[in-house]
């Protein structure tokens, strides 16, 4: 549906997309992560149309951004940071008036306009100026913008930015039920967003990839170690002493019980380690008893603190 091959993007000296590749697949959600400064705007606009690429290729659909925008921004619908509504405007003004601009026939353009509305949960304010409702309420108007004329893919960047918690939780919700009919892609550098609505996760750091798998592939493939909780009914000191000299222990980071009846103790193995037995025999050995051992999954944000940890370089894209 969508291909990026290769997209590369300098402001004079800078380098803000650094040869990005990866394939949007019809129907899907696939979520662009990245601190800010990645390149996920940059990147977002040149898909769009908005931007040329320095080098590289982009295709909607088959059509070549580059070669064919009009038959691409046809097939796409784009919602910005801040989303373009004219606040002097109704609501069913606005929409007619951005259905008009994207070649929607005068004959449809009214059913197009209300399927939006119903479909962004607009309908009860289509005569209100998007002036006067709030701002959840002009993101869903963006939305409805970028779906009027029914594209085959929505580029939403940052759908969630300054909203409250009970707008986000809609808005959500609202990007679940387009991912019905469309496919989607989004930017963001929330980590629940990403979790809660994107079946795959791209993660952009200083404009370069350094992951695309779902969420499971990279916490499978993105750690280097094994971790494990155990709890024991010994004291906490010694027992991180004495895990931490088994063989494969790489760290320990024990915590103490109130009142001294026992600790839980975090430990970190070295790749293809399995230091359960280990942990086993140490209690036996202290007569201490092992209450649990488990594994400690990964989480998206673990996962992505690891591969953005570096501080990130001078001179990079500021608004991504």
């Amino acid at each position: 549906m969508v291909e990026v091959d290769g997209v590369t993007k300098f402001y004079g000296d800078i380098k803000a997309v650094d040869s990005v590749s990866f394939t949007l697949k019809q129907g899907e959600i696939l979520g662009l992560l990245g601190p800010n400064a990645a390149g996920k705007t940059t990147l977002m606009r040149i898909i769009t149309g908005f931007l040329p690429a320095s080098r590289g290729a982009v295709r909607v659909s088959g059509y070549d951004v580059f070669e064919d925008p009009m038959q691409v921004k046809r097939r796409v619908g784009y919602l910005p940071e801040q989303p373009p509504v004219y606040p002097d405007m109704t609501v069913r003004q606005y929409l007619r008036f951005v259905a008009e601009l994207k070649g929607v026939p005068r004959r449809d353009r009214r059913a197009r306009v209300d399927e939006a509305m119903d479909m962004a949960g607009l309908a009860h304010v289509a005569a209100r100026l998007i002036a006067n409702i709030s701002r959840g309420y002009r993101q869903r108007v963006g939305i409805a913008q970028a779906v009027v004329h029914r594209p085959d893919v929505l580029i939403l960047d940052e759908p969630t930015v300054g909203l409250d918690p009970e707008q986000i939780i809609e808005i959500r919700e609202l990007i679940k039920k387009l991912g019905r009919a469309h496919t989607i892609m989004l930017s963001s550098h929330i980590l629940p967003e990403v979790s809660a609505t994107c079946d795959r996760v791209v993660i952009l750091k200083q404009g370069r990839v350094v992951a695309i798998d779902t969420q499971d592939g990279l916490r499978r493939h993105a750690e280097d170690s094994a971790t494990l909780k155990a709890e024991i009914s010994g004291p906490a000191k010694d027992a991180a002493a004495r895990f931490a000299a088994i063989q494969g222990v790489r760290k320990v980071s024990p915590i103490e019980w109130p009142g001294g009846s026992g600790a839980t103790l975090i430990v970190d193995a070295e790749p293809g380690a399995d230091v359960r037995a280990g942990i086993f025999d140490c209690c036996v050995d202290n007569g201490w008893k092992l209450l649990g051992l488990h594994r400690e999954q990964a989480t998206l944000e673990q996962i992505f603190l690891k591969l953005t940890a570096a501080d990130s370089a001078p001179g990079e894209e500021a608004s991504a």
